[in-house]
């Protein structure tokens, strides 16, 4: 009982905030293409952790692009090890859009404010503090933890994850299961009511590129095989294509849970139900799940000739495709139908799709930490819409799940935050994070 009454001492829940504010000052933007330097962050984590006696690595693919990893050795040699991990890396921000500079990790009102401080540089502060304050108290889990801060999860993780999970496998021998960003967050769908979402699921990576071939000519001629011409109707083809609903385990679980809240009585297995009718039936709280039902593919990027007179032989479009667990067929079959003749199509960039287990003892234990510290909070599994470093490290058969924990205050948009302009989070929220963490990992 002692233990369990324990928790982060006060200094953790001072660090916490200073570390979210200075790592958001350390710009570790990328902006793809290998123009990212994560190790400025990647040496302040690294001395902080060694200051608290954890040895940790770093390790580079490319320099500059460096990522992090340090054991901790539980107090059980046969259980299981545990991932925890999270990116340095930040997506841009252009300072004239802001209220504060985005890197200027400013504390104001009681919140940090700053690119990074919901993605995700708000999880590696809240593990930094936590594992600061074992250090200090004596606290040892039962089981190995693993740390990995990461680079290039904003791009194509191929510097980060990707690198550790082909290169340096032998860092997670024993990892089973992993916990990063995405998760626990509270999200208020109306007024008395507050859901935690834990990402048991997420989306596969389909980024494509699309080609058009045809025949150069001058501008005023009659052209019956312009690329241009061939390539926007496939754009427009993809881009206005309804993909029928595919229920997949964690969603299917979302949705009974959230029916249930909502006293909505259904059965998701029902070949016939109407899934839309449902969501709008869910009003706010559909924002959860109505990205997830189905796949999808979004035209984003156009590249087609150099000047208005000239028709161009070959024009180029990008596609972000996202497949649900078992929709991957489906998903090529369609691209072939709709990108049509004289365009072909290729993957730009992919990466596989996940589901890990809801009714599963782990589940269970991340929803009890979450409702240890808001009991009247409704925990739901979700899948994500997007994907995190959980696809590369599921190669090394890490099964893993969304949960960074913090509770927002009603009228503070998480989902908006992300990528968002004045991204920025409650000091409350990352001491709630903190000891949630802390809960967690030491129980687990």
């Amino acid at each position: 009982m002692a233990e369990q009454l324990r928790g982060p001492d006060a200094a953790a829940l001072d660090e916490v905030v200073t570390f979210t504010s200075e790592l958001i000052r350390i710009d570790t933007t990328n902006r793809g293409g290998g123009d990212c330097r994560e190790r400025p962050a990647a040496e302040y984590v690294a001395e902080r952790l060694a200051a608290a006696g954890v040895e940790p690595t770093l390790l580079e693919r490319t320099p500059g692009r460096t990522n992090l990893v340090a054991r901790i050795p539980g107090t059980d040699p046969s259980a299981e090890a545990l991932l925890v991990h999270g990116h340095l890396d930040v997506v841009p921000a252009e300072p004239a859009d802001w209220t504060v500079h985005p890197f200027s990790g400013e504390i104001r009102d009681g919140v940090v404010w700053g690119r990074g401080a919901v993605d995700m540089k708000n999880m590696d502060a809240m593990v930094l503090a936590v594992v600061r304050s074992w250090a200090r108290q004596g606290v040892r889990p039962r089981r190995d933890i693993v740390l990995a801060y990461t680079a290039d999860e904003e791009a194509s993780a191929e510097d980060g994850s990707g690198f550790l999970a082909d290169r340096h496998a032998a860092l997670f021998e024993g990892c089973t299961e992993g916990i990063s960003e995405s998760g626990a967050f509270s999200f208020h769908p109306q007024p008395g009511t507050t859901l935690y979402p834990i990402a048991a699921g997420e989306r596969g990576t389909a980024w494509l590129k699309l080609t058009a071939e045809g025949r150069a000519g001058h501008g005023s001629k009659v052209n019956g095989e312009n690329a241009v011409t061939r390539l926007a109707a496939a754009v427009a083809r993809i881009g206005a294509h309804t993909w029928p609903v595919r229920l997949t385990t964690t969603v299917r679980a979302a949705l009974t849970e959230l029916a249930a809240l909502y006293g909505i009585d259904v059965d998701t297995t029902d070949p016939d139900l109407d899934v839309d009718l449902l969501l709008d039936k869910l009003g706010p709280a559909a924002a959860l799940v109505e990205a997830t039902v189905r796949n999808s593919a979004n035209p984003t990027m156009l590249e087609a000739g150099y000047k208005v007179n000239v028709i161009p032989g070959q024009a180029v479009a990008y596609v972000d495709g996202r497949t649900l667990p078992g929709g991957e067929e489906e998903f090529t079959t369609t691209m072939d139908r709709l990108t049509g003749p004289g365009v072909r199509w290729e993957f730009h960039h992919r990466e596989v799709p996940l589901e890990a287990a809801v009714d599963s003892p782990t589940f269970a234990r991340l929803r009890a930490a979450v409702e240890r510290f808001d009991p009247d909070g409704h925990v739901v599994p979700f899948t994500m819409s997007g994907g995190t470093d959980a696809k590369q490290f599921s190669r090394l058969g890490i099964t893993g799940y969304g949960f960074s924990p913090l509770k927002l205050p009603p009228g503070l948009d998480y989902g908006a935050l992300f990528h968002g302009v004045d991204e920025r989070v409650p000091v409350d929220a990352l001491h709630f994070g903190v000891r949630v963490l802390d809960h967690y990992l030491t129980s687990a």
